[in-house]
């Protein structure tokens, strides 16, 4: 077993040994902290805005607050970790967590729980890409594939236990459990981390933090969301036309930023494989359709048809199992018969289960004939692109970009999620209190998921137009593209998967 705070032994740890299974455990529980957030937060909004009186532009903040402070750090993020200590950076971002936690849990109106998902945001930034940092940087090289996969699997089952374990804290103790539970999960992770996880670095890193990047990225996404929010709720020239103008700029100094810098954020080189950059777009249309769908359909189920939150949980359980049963199949089939198909395919499956969610309506009785049939097809969609969707991004590219690659596209769906949340409400005309009433929520549920459809479908035509019918490598790309976080259930984003091995 290492010992804590040393390096770890040449060669690095065995999967099958005692200290290789407490790092495991050690990551895992660490990421599935997040991957829990992920699924388990818009389970309890409608009890949320009930309890603190919110307005559907406060619940947008809740969601986006997090989304908004994760997609524009979680590129630094991983940065951090390689230069001071992957289990360092990896335990400060746990501890910010689990107290930003806290802080949601006690929250008593909605500033004060939209500024603690903010920082709840911060922290997810941090352990997410920490956590893989870990198990890429501390197995040996024969064990290293086995140990990333197994990563990525057992967090999807955490993933998948989000919408059940939600449901069932929201309708037992409170909404503020599903936050209160991050406490004591984050105290068993620190504590297995000092005991039983060395410490690594990258001798080689150089060069300053593209600080001033990550901030301007922040502030251009805060200010189109804040633009976005505003105009479903309280519409100004004032309140919509100076945050956009404000979003803007930043955008264009965050572009230049990076144009300049030795060492930025986003090597924007990286867009010059025209391969990568159309699948980035394809990734902005399909999760921005996902974050919708999961957006809007726990209020659906609870608001219009009347669920418990413990049933809305349990309703969208056949997804997250699908995807976590059928996603390395469907990377399998990519790889032998090429990546165009699945991608048309599976978008234009998951857009039909779209569609089939608006049989759900207020009265809704049956289970198994307005909602299972709906949210099957959706899930035998997704599981059939997330995948391919991966593999492609990561044959777009040289090997040695393959971790900024998968990088950048787990923002590009974050970011997709954060402006579909804010503007999908103003598209359906849904605002203020007005998801209290079934009538409204689902008159505006009905026109959100054509448009999700309609997202869907877009990303299906630019994968048939865009997308080779076989895979083709990147000069210095791997021979082979198949991910190696095959197993995952991950509906906010795609899996992170790691880059070139680093020295440790």
């Amino acid at each position: 077993m290492a010992t804590a705070g040393l390096p770890a032994a040449p060669g690095g740890v065995r999967l099958a040994s005692s200290a290789g299974r407490w790092v495991l455990a050690c990551s895992v529980l660490g990421s599935g902290m997040a991957m829990l957030d992920g699924t388990i937060v818009n389970i309890a909004l409608p009890r949320i805005g009930e309890d603190l009186g919110a307005s559907l532009a406060a619940l947008q903040w809740t969601v986006n607050g997090y989304l908004l402070t994760l997609a524009g750090l979680i590129l630094l993020g991983g940065g951090l970790g390689d230069r001071y200590g992957r289990r360092r950076v990896f335990t400060v971002g746990v501890v910010w967590f689990a107290l930003a936690s806290a802080l949601c849990a006690i929250a008593q109106d909605a500033g004060m729980l939209i500024a603690s998902r903010a920082l709840q945001g911060v922290g997810g930034a941090l352990l997410t890409p920490g956590s893989l940092a870990l198990v890429q940087s501390t197995f040996r090289p024969e064990d290293r594939a086995k140990a990333v996969g197994a990563w990525s699997g057992l967090g999807g089952v955490a993933g998948a236990v989000g919408p059940f374990l939600g449901g069932w804290l929201v309708d037992g103790p409170g909404w503020r459990w599903i936050f209160f539970i991050n406490v004591p999960l984050g105290a068993v992770v620190l504590l297995i981390a000092a005991r039983h996880v060395p410490e690594s670095r990258d001798r080689q890193a150089s060069g300053s933090f593209d600080v001033a990047g990550a901030a301007l990225a922040a502030l251009c996404l805060a200010g189109i969301t804040y633009a976005l929010i505003s105009a479903s709720s309280r519409p100004s020239l004032l309140g919509v036309g100076l945050p956009v103008l404000a979003g803007v700029l930043c955008g264009a100094a965050f572009l230049r930023t990076e144009r300049v810098r030795a060492h930025p954020m986003l090597p924007l080189d990286i867009f010059s494989s025209r391969l990568f950059t159309a699948m980035n777009v394809v990734t902005l249309c399909l999760y921005a359709a996902i974050g919708g769908v999961f957006f809007l359909l726990p209020v659906q189920l609870q608001i219009a048809a009347g669920y418990s939150a413990l049933r809305a949980g349990l309703a969208t359980l056949p997804v997250t199992a699908l995807m976590l049963l059928l996603s390395a199949p469907a990377g399998a089939l990519s790889q032998r018969i090429g990546p165009r198909l699945p991608l048309t395919a599976g978008p234009l499956v998951a857009a039909a289960g779209m569609l089939l969610l608006t049989r759900i309506s207020p009265g809704t009785s049956s289970y198994l004939v307005d909602v299972l049939p709906a949210v099957v097809v959706q899930g035998l969609g997704m599981s059939l692109f997330v995948a391919p969707l991966t593999a492609t991004v990561l044959a777009s590219v040289e090997v040695d970009h393959a971790g900024v690659a998968s990088g950048v596209n787990n923002a590009a769906a974050r970011v997709a999620q954060l402006l579909v949340v804010a503007a999908l409400p103003l598209a359906v005309g849904l605002s203020d209190h007005a998801y209290t009433s079934a009538h409204a929520v689902n008159a505006a549920f009905g026109r959100a998921m054509g448009i999700c459809a309609g997202l869907c479908a877009a990303g299906a035509a630019l994968a048939a137009f865009l997308v080779p019918s076989r895979t083709v490598l990147a000069e210095g790309a791997p021979d082979t593209a198949e991910p190696q976080c095959a197993p995952n259930c991950g509906f906010s984003s795609p899996p992170l998967e790691p880059g070139s091995q680093r020295s440790v």
